[in-house]
């Protein structure tokens, strides 16, 4: 049976190429060109896999993606977004999203996608789990060492922070941007501690509903609510003799962390509905990409339990301020795109490597990640060439306004000629800014059809 995919944009060109696309592939596509007739669809077409444009004109990215995780929690959601929203999507993905695509689209790199989230899809535990083969939501078990460190300054006190705190049972909070890194900290600690032939078991607290949170944690009983057909085991369950990483901590309900909180102290739980009192031995790192005291001076999160875990904290570096690691991660992308695409890419341009290094990368490891794939997807050569980078990669600076315009984009003298040109200039790149560089809606936007928008925007040296 054809995987069912819900595609919610608001550019009718977009969704159009999108599902013929995705129907020639084997896909049941469904569109919708609002946020509002996209929920709906949700009851109706029951998609495998959801993809939303970041900006909708009646709904924002947050919103949409809180409505479609309260009703469908298990339902994968892949955000479309164009770079200068990259920082923002990023953020989005805490509360659930599972990747985020960015514009122009590609057909290749949508598929891989597409079928990578598809085969990680976990099933929805809390209706059709058997307790002795439990797949909870967000929940990963790790079985080797897929991840990389680093080796400059800033990585190298984080090895000996990991050195440090690893062979003790200290619970540890990691702070970091989305993106950083934060779960690979966490499994280095683990496979370097004294429980690394135990489970190391990820979950994500920002992915999971209000009213699924406890019964992630810590299990239910057959009966114990409405829909809990079969017992469920519950994350720290999973866990036990191992790690348990709780990753956006802050995100979880109030009334879980009280629950949390006596768990960690007595290192017991009972699964909701039960009776029987059930001894864990696990060990928990938690990760956040805000402090966990100015959460608890917002109300947000508990005091008594942030000092329960604040035994030892780790800060991970932003990508930007890791200079030093930066080509050595993108080779490390550069090789696991390669396996995935079974290509034979060999290196980047100094072009390139000029740009990885001045560029700010909001959305950090995972940012660098998804730029990497869809670069060595365009690539023809054994390089990594600059003109396969996004636009928006390229002149970060000037979108930001950090940066003029070249002179030799728009001619510099006093003629009315030359100061209508930069006037228009400046029109165009204001309007594409707005609409997130969407061709279309700028045309709309300018007076103008497409085809004069590609003409002006190829004199002015815009890509």
């Amino acid at each position: 049976m054809a995987s069912k995919i819900l595609i919610i944009d608001d550019d009718a060109d977009i969704v159009f190429l999108l599902k013929r696309f995705l129907t020639k592939n084997g896909y049941d596509v469904a569109i919708a060109q609002n946020g509002q007739q996209g929920i709906g669809l949700l009851e109706t077409f029951a998609p495998d896999l959801v993809m939303t444009d970041f900006r909708l004109g009646d709904m924002t990215g947050e919103a949409i993606l809180q409505k479609i995780k309260h009703s469908h929690p298990y339902v994968p959601v892949l955000i479309i977004t164009g770079y200068s929203d990259i920082k923002t999507a990023v953020n989005v993905m805490k509360l659930g999203a599972v990747d985020y695509i960015t514009k122009p689209l590609f057909p290749d790199e949508i598929l891989l996608t597409i079928q990578q989230t598809l085969a990680n899809r976990t099933s929805q535990p809390d209706l059709t789990a058997q307790p002795n083969n439990p797949t909870p939501l967000s929940a990963k078990v790790f079985g080797g060492q897929e991840h990389i460190l680093g080796k400059g300054e800033e990585s190298l006190l984080l090895f000996k922070q990991i050195d440090l705190v690893a062979p003790t049972n200290y619970s540890v909070i990691i702070y970091g941007e989305s993106g950083s890194g934060k779960e690979s900290i966490a499994q280095e600690i683990h496979l370097k501690s004294k429980r690394y032939t135990g489970p190391f078991v990820a979950m994500d607290c920002g992915a999971i509903s209000k009213e699924l949170a406890a019964s992630e944690l810590f299990g239910h009983e057959k009966g114990s609510f409405t829909g809990a057909i079969n017992q469920k085991i519950g994350h720290f369950e999973m866990a036990n003799g191992g790690t348990l990483f709780l990753d956006e901590v802050a995100n979880l309900p109030y009334d879980t962390q009280v629950v949390l909180l006596r768990v960690v102290q007595e290192r017991k739980l009972r699964r909701i509905g039960g009776n029987k009192e059930i001894t864990v031995d696990v060990r928990i790192i938690v990760a956040s990409n805000e402090r966990l005291l100015e959460s608890c001076k917002k109300g947000k999160f508990r005091e008594d339990l942030y000092h329960r875990f604040n035994e030892f904290s780790i800060d991970v570096p932003a990508l930007r301020n890791r200079k030093a690691d930066i080509m050595n991660f993108a080779f490390f992308f550069l090789e696991k795109t390669n396996e995935e695409l079974s290509k034979d890419v060999q290196g980047f341009s100094p072009e390139v490597e000029e740009v990885f290094l001045n560029y700010q990368w909001p959305g950090n490891l995972r940012e660098m990640r998804n730029v990497i794939k869809r670069a060595t997807l365009l690539a023809e050569g054994e390089r990594i060439e600059v003109r396969v980078l996004p636009f928006e990669m390229l002149n970060h600076k000037r979108l930001l306004g950090f940066e003029a315009p070249p002179t030799t984009e728009v001619p510099n003298d006093t003629s009315l000629k030359s100061v209508a040109s930069e006037a228009e200039y400046e029109k165009i790149m204001e309007v594409l800014r707005q609409v997130n560089f969407n061709k279309t809606k700028a045309a709309k936007l300018l007076g103008i059809d497409r085809k004069t928008l590609y003409n002006k925007m190829n004199n002015y040296h815009i890509s």
